[in-house]
């Protein structure tokens, strides 16, 4: 596979009774705030350290180190609490997410009503980060298995799941296995919540984020202000269901890209979406056979999803898409990932270690046999065989269900086309919260809602239920941006 295709795609992600939390009573601001670490310095970001349980079983046993960070209000007067950060992941660093925020024009009134808060969650960056270990070569696996068109495809893939899931239980963090979940990093945005002294805290979280938000509203529903849950997996977190999803989300969002490539004659995809997307089968199946300047197919079904993800991106998925069919020089795809090795370990850890995955061969290949016909754009890949499959049994909790006890205090903002989080997951998520939750939807493609899309609907009404605790009276469906 092509390499630097294949590292860019390495971190390709994507009921009333809950668990007790444990967590420290609020107490005066006890973190000591300095200069970030020269790779996620920001101007006004400062970053600092808080110990926190490897196991909140036992409190005053084993200590981990989570990093956190501070984009501090500069508006006394309009400053009303902290705002908790997750970009998504799970894998995925968040200490420099606050800067992020602002340098993609986070309001100026949402700056000055927090604190905005970042931090690497246990496993992860800098908060006693995980490993498996992985080769170069599982690394350029990525997530996504080889597309299975038939039973034996599956069994094919078995080797390579049971090989990495036993790295992971048998490497040198291993004994962070049974601990690195979600819900203990919401126990530990709890910690965090109450070292800045903060009696309660709100959330902006995105992606896998979502999921991290509705696990600390359930375990802690009087902790939370004001919930925000963006590109939203269903109530299940990041399970076997939402891994399948992705081929749902695929589906939901090719038609922007066929559309897209149908009015641009110049790539030579196609002059109608039909076209594009008979070109998007016959180039999969090409790859497959053949690969071109080392992308088969797999990478291309995973560059197709993961250059979804934006319009912005669009161009250059075309333009890929051209090199491939007539054998030129690849356009500039970006840095690689930075750490695949430990993007992938770490998702691998929470993804495996938050629920029970399908266990047996037969499973994957009835749910092969399903996708491929439901979604046959990249269903026989992610409801293939997965290293979860072979996971240690020990589980310490089983998972958090979500549910309606708590207050009223969610918004969920969504997309209608998100490749990674289908519209489908977040309707789930939204009937599970019941009465605590309303939802936004905007008419528009890709993954990320709030501040990075368009919608001024959307965004307006994140902006509004952060900066005054309105939300929309009921559940709010945000029209199309008008073209420019």
């Amino acid at each position: 596979m092509n390499r630097t295709l294949s590292l860019a795609l390495a971190a390709l992600t994507v009921a009333a009774t809950a668990i007790p939390g444990v967590s420290m009573a609020a107490t005066p601001d006890t973190v000591r705030w300095g200069p970030c670490p020269e790779d996620v310095a920001a101007p006004r970001l400062q970053c600092s350290t808080l110990d926190v349980p490897l196991d909140y079983r036992d409190p005053d046993g084993r200590q981990i180190e989570i990093a956190i960070s501070r984009l501090a209000s500069e508006n006394p007067a309009k400053r009303r609490g902290v705002l908790l950060t997750n970009p998504g992941g799970p894998g995925g660093t968040g200490l420099d997410f606050p800067a992020v925020l602002a340098g993609a024009k986070l309001p100026q009134e949402v700056l000055d009503s927090y604190d905005v808060i970042g931090f690497d969650p246990r496993g992860i960056g800098r908060s006693e980060p995980v490993t498996c270990d992985l080769t170069q070569e599982q690394q350029e696996r990525g997530n996504f298995a080889p597309y299975a068109h038939t039973a034996a495809d599956v069994v094919r893939e078995v080797g390579h799941a049971r090989t990495v899931a036993e790295q992971c239980a048998t490497s040198r963090t291993a004994w962070m296995l049974p601990h690195t979940t979600t819900a203990n990093t919401a126990r530990d945005m709890d910690r965090i919540r109450a070292a800045l002294g903060e009696s309660k805290a709100s959330y902006l979280g995105h992606s896998y984020g979502s999921y991290l938000g509705a696990v600390y509203a359930t375990m802690f529903p009087g902790r939370g202000d004001r919930i925000v849950l963006d590109s939203n997996l269903g109530s299940g977190g990041y399970d076997a269901t939402a891994m399948r999803r992705l081929a749902r989300g695929l589906e939901d969002r090719f038609p922007d890209f066929a559309a897209f490539a149908a009015a641009r004659p110049e790539y030579g995809l196609g002059t109608t979406p039909e076209q594009v997307t008979a070109k998007f089968f016959e180039l999969a199946d090409r790859l497959e056979k053949k690969p071109v300047q080392g992308i088969d197919g797999t990478a291309f079904r995973g560059a197709t999803f993961q250059f979804l993800y934006s319009d912005a991106t669009m161009p250059l998925l075309a333009e890929i898409w051209r090199s491939v069919d007539t054998d030129k020089p690849l356009p500039p795809l970006g840095p690689p990932a930075t750490d695949p090795n430990g993007l992938m370990s770490g998702r691998f850890y929470v993804v495996c270690g938050d629920s029970r995955w399908p266990g047996t061969v037969g499973e994957y290949q009835r749910n092969v046999a399903i996708d491929r016909v439901r979604y046959p754009m990249l269903g026989g890949s992610t409801a293939s065989m997965n290293p979860c499959a072979f996971w240690p049994s020990e589980r310490v909790e089983p998972p958090v269900r979500i549910g309606d006890r708590g207050p009223s205090n969610v918004l969920l903002a969504q997309n209608e086309r998100d490749p990674a989080t289908p519209l489908a997951g977040a309707q789930e998520l939204r009937r599970a919260f019941g009465k605590r939750a309303t939802m936004v939807t905007a008419d528009q493609g890709g993954h990320g809602v709030y501040p990075f899309g368009p919608n001024t609907c959307a965004n307006d009404a994140v902006t509004t239920f952060l900066t005054t605790g309105e939300r929309p009276s009921g559940d709010l469906a945000c029209a199309a941006k008008p073209s420019e």
